[in-house]
């Protein structure tokens, strides 16, 4: 199924997804989270800023955006959201929770999503996701050719598959490994 989406003129269009190989956007990401990151501790000094998705992920296949996760502490998330609501744009097609709020930039080079989570939430799994996807080579495997599979189709089927492999993911050793980790701060 492909997202119908309405442009200003009234006409529609399907959204697809599309990748291309991490290293083609290596360079450019690396400064734009650094510069991102930067900005967001200027505004929220001593969080914790990760560079998430696929282009952390050298060598892998990407839509080619910036993902970036914000992680604080209960008492700091809701000064967070302001802050954070004064640099980028609430996103509302994402859940909005106590614990976690989705924020984006369209119009950034590279496009910029943010991820606001409480340290130790349920929604504290960027990184985790990242880490893991880091030291199994099996995984990023398994996870570029699922993007190869929905290469040039709709955005909502491929974000289906990745749920679904991600809830996978949260269910193996590694991710048990990776999780134990952070709740043991190794």
């Amino acid at each position: 199924m492909y997202v119908e989406m309405k442009l200003d003129d009234g006409e529609s269009y399907m959204e697809q997804v599309n990748f291309n190989d991490t290293s083609l956007f290596r360079n450019d990401e690396e400064k734009a989270f650094l510069s991102q990151k930067k900005l967001i501790k200027a505004y929220l000094p001593g969080v914790d800023v990760q560079h998430v998705g696929s282009t952390a992920i050298p060598n892998s296949l990407t839509k080619g955006d910036l993902d970036i996760q914000v992680r604080v502490t209960a008492k700091q998330f809701p000064e967070a959201v302001k802050a954070l609501s004064k640099l980028y744009e609430i996103n509302e097609g994402s859940a909005k929770t106590e614990e976690f709020r989705a924020f984006k930039d369209d119009l950034a080079s590279p496009p910029l999503g943010v991820q606001l989570t409480v340290i130790g939430s349920e929604f504290d799994f960027f990184w985790k996701f990242r880490d893991v996807l880091l030291e199994n080579k099996k995984y990023r495997m398994e996870y570029d050719e699922l993007k190869g599979k929905y290469e040039g189709k709709g955005m909502d089927n491929y974000r289906e598959a990745k749920d679904a492999f991600f809830n996978k993911i949260m269910q193996s050793p590694e991710f048990r490994r990776v999780n134990k980790k952070s709740k043991y701060g190794q």
